[in-house]
């Protein structure tokens, strides 16, 4: 079947790009618990094999592992290196919900990051449906928390909660940051950690390995973000046993560069702002949102407010500092909901910087040790940083938004330092095996939203191009990681996966992006 693109009634303006590769904020604090099960550390490796074992016992229960099959997948570390050690990857497999009818072929999910804890997604894939007809199969990431080795960097979760007082791109948050980098990657390598193979080839042949060891005839694959990256990655190099793919904000692995981030971020504001401007109610209220934001970026790079603000949620106050480059973050990182964007905005060029101060606040709560930052500077500094400088950052910035400051321009969104940490992490350019395109007939949704400013929806299309029977869908008001955010995009995801040729996408042609928060004036 030709691939087919459904572009949902939308406001949204022309598309552009960039990708999150990951965030370093998270929700309250809280100790971890390790995965309670016996067995050895990593080892000198063997034929890769799973062992079954007790599920991991997340600080906040999860309902669905209550009732999963857990264990460890074990690997070679490092597959270029024969006799290595092994690695233990933790895994889960979640029954369906409608046991009696089953469908043969489960789905496995890939989480973005890298980095991120895949176990707690599990909520969120639960209530979006991957469950209820099939098994879902969910592995942490090389180097993920409950892994073994953990690649978490406490010394960075602690840094970035320090940050939150600090102007975002300045010389000291450059220092607070990179002496943290330098601490974790001094710690792992003397725990014998080989940061060279924590990388997506490996990732993907961990996947591979996990087929083989559970069994599974055919699966499904179902990756977001990094996911998408690592999805495609896997479809290229390890094509057997895939049924179908659904990727979701798309990272394409030939485009995956560190200046692409910037694309991305005037992508999804332009479009954020046109839809605003496709409500009379927005319009009216907030009638140049491009002026204002640059006003606003301009003037607080100028002169940042420093204030004293409880997070989101209450708690003691923290010092905060913003500038022009904390704001263009935190509404790349959606730390403020798309729809209140223009609302905050307004109240910040009037005086009011609660939305945004409250909003930084939320860094200073660390998760720490929940991220394993060792995974997302080992592919970035191989993968998306090498063949370009600091300047080709300045200059994609200077594209994106004409006329802002220098200073907000020389950080990739999400990304600050990126260069000087990669030079401190130190590990060798992969770009070569990497940015290559995926060119397959397996069956393949791509799914989008067009309020995206991590992973510019633009990007799919050369994605979907390249996959030829693919469907891509465009949902228009839906941020970051589709699926969980929109129920027309669980239907569409789960008709995929039961005709993965032909699925439904009616639902998609009435979409419109919700009503704005308009503020009195």
């Amino acid at each position: 079947m030709p691939k087919r693109t459904i572009h949902a009634a939308t406001t949204a303006a022309a598309l552009v790009c960039l990708s999150v590769f990951g965030t370093t904020t998270g929700s309250a604090a809280s100790p971890l618990a390790p995965f309670a099960g016996p067995g050895p550390g990593p080892g000198p490796s063997g034929a890769p094999r799973f062992v079954s074992g007790p599920c991991p016992r997340p600080p906040e229960p999860i309902e669905a592992l209550k009732s999963a099959k857990c264990g460890f997948l074990k690997v070679p570390e490092n597959r270029a290196r024969p006799g290595g050690r092994t690695i233990d990857l933790a895994v889960a497999v979640i029954p369906a919900v409608h046991p009696a009818k089953p469908a043969q072929d489960p789905v496995v999910f890939m989480a973005g990051g890298p980095g991120g804890d895949t176990f707690d997604d599990i909520p969120f894939l639960v209530e979006s449906g991957l469950n209820k007809d099939r098994e879902l199969i969910v592995m942490a990431q090389r180097g993920n928390l409950y892994d073994r080795p953990n690649l978490a960097c406490p010394e960075i979760d602690r840094a970035n909660g320090k940050a939150v007082g600090l102007r975002y791109g300045a010389q000291p948050a450059e220092q607070l940051m990179l002496k943290a980098v330098q601490e974790c990657r001094d710690r792992l390598t003397a725990d014998g950690v080989d940061l060279s193979a924590y990388n997506t080839t490996e990732n993907a042949a961990d996947f591979a390995d996990l087929r083989t060891a559970l069994d599974i005839p055919r699966w499904n694959v179902y990756g977001y973000s990094y996911g998408s990256d690592l999805a495609l990655t896997y479809l290229r190099l390890h094509p057997q046993g895939i049924r179908a793919m659904a990727i979701d904000s798309i990272t394409p692995p030939r485009e995956a560069v560190l200046p692409w981030g910037w694309s991305s971020a005037a992508e999804g504001i332009d479009t954020i702002f046109a839809a605003c401007a496709a409500q009379p109610a927005c319009k009216s209220r907030y009638p140049d949102l491009h002026r204002t934001l640059t006003q606003q970026v301009r003037k607080l790079e100028a002169h940042p407010l420093t204030l004293n603000v409880p997070p989101p949620g209450g708690g003691k106050p923290v010092k905060v500092v913003l500038d022009g480059g904390a704001l263009l973050d935190l509404i790349v990182g959606f730390n403020v909901r798309p729809e209140n964007i223009p609302a905050a905005l307004d109240e910040l060029s009037n005086g009011n910087p609660e939305r945004f101060a409250q909003a930084r606040a939320a860094g200073s709560v660390q998760n720490v040790g929940a991220f394993a930052h060792g995974l997302t500077e080992s592919v970035a500094c191989s993968e998306w940083a090498p063949g370009y400088s600091e300047a080709d950052v300045l200059k994609a910035g200077r594209e994106a938004f004409p006329g802002w400051p220098d200073t907000v321009l020389a950080q990739v969104p999400q990304l600050p330092f990126q260069y000087d940490v990669c030079r401190i992490w130190n590990v060798p350019d992969r770009s070569s095996v990497q940015r290559v395109a995926t060119v397959s007939p397996v069956p393949a949704l791509v799914l989008s939203g067009t309020f995206d400013a991590k992973t510019g929806a633009s990007w799919a299309r050369g994605v979907a191009r390249d996959l030829s029977r693919s469907t891509s869908v465009l949902i228009p008001g839906i941020g970051h990681w589709v699926v969980p955010q929109s129920p027309c995009a669980q239907q569409v995801l789960a008709s995929f996966f039961a005709h993965p040729t032909a699925p439904d996408t009616g639902c998609v042609d009435d979409l419109e992006p919700k009503p704005f928060t308009i503020t009195p004036k």
